[in-house]
């Protein structure tokens, strides 16, 4: 255990902030653009080219949040979460609702994102199939046992992955459009899955759901409001410019993917 004297010591900065609080909402995006189109191939795959239309959507949306929750930190600079803002402004009611969703939103974020790891993992390596719950449940421990040495410690170990993630995803994306351009990106005419025939008209409910699919891109970005204490001197800056720098590289990201598939 730490002792409390050296909490000031703790700190974070900016790049090791922005793996800390990030990890979530980067794990999402790479899910997120799926999850969309795979709503609107029900409808049939020529309809996959709405995607782009509702990933920019979505991409006003996150715009928003990080507007919003970059005010929160330098009006909360304690550290602003969706309880204590609510309860501020609105009462202990809507308060006890917005911590009641964030509560339910993490447990789904880490079951959804453990799950979507261990998925690609199996693809690699299908004799592991059968260990999938195993697995899931073995890196869930693991995550928490980082999380209880501290932010520092564990913002160090999850920089790795954090960043080796953003550099395999920013050299796929390129590579990717590299491809589009040269006319040598591959094209996938009946993906599995989707059926050759529309299982249901393209409507407004099933676009408003593939929208609602696809948000779960911006999952996490209210983290680093939630976690301002943890970043150096000057809290408030350092954490309002990781927050930027995260909803700039999401936002890319989503985009990115989402036109090259």
């Amino acid at each position: 255990p730490l002792a409390t004297a050296d909490a000031p010591h703790q700190t974070i900065g900016k790049l090791i902030g922005l793996a800390v609080f990030s990890s979530d909402a980067m794990s999402s995006v790479a899910y997120g653009p799926q999850e969309m189109m795979l709503i609107l191939a029900t409808a049939g795959t020529q309809n996959l080219h709405l995607a782009l239309p509702l990933a920019f959507g979505i991409v006003v949306l996150l715009t928003i949040l990080t507007f919003s929750y970059e005010q929160t930190i330098h009006a909360y600079p304690g550290g602003g979460g969706a309880y204590i803002v609510a309860r501020d402004n609105l009462g202990e009611i809507p308060a006890q609702v917005a911590g009641a969703a964030l509560l339910t939103d993490y447990i789904l974020t880490v079951a959804v994102s453990i799950s979507s790891g261990v998925a690609q993992l199996v693809s690699a390596f299908p004799a592991l199939d059968s260990y999938r719950v195993v697995l899931a449940v073995g890196l869930i421990m693991m995550v928490m046992l980082i999380n209880l040495r501290g932010v520092k410690e564990s913002g160090i170990t999850f920089a790795i992955p954090t960043y080796f993630f953003l550099v395999l995803m920013l050299i796929t994306v390129i590579l990717g459009f590299i491809q589009y351009i040269n006319g040598t990106l591959g094209v996938i005419t009946n993906p599995v899955g989707t059926g050759a025939n529309p299982l249901q008209p393209i409507t407004l409910f099933l676009l408003l759901r593939a929208f609602a699919n696809g948000t779960s891109s911006v999952t996490g970005v209210e983290a680093i409001s939630n976690g301002v204490t943890a970043f150096s001197e000057p809290r408030a800056k350092n954490a309002g410019t990781t927050l930027i720098w995260m909803g700039v590289i999401l936002g890319s990201l989503l985009i990115s993917i989402t036109y090259l598939s």
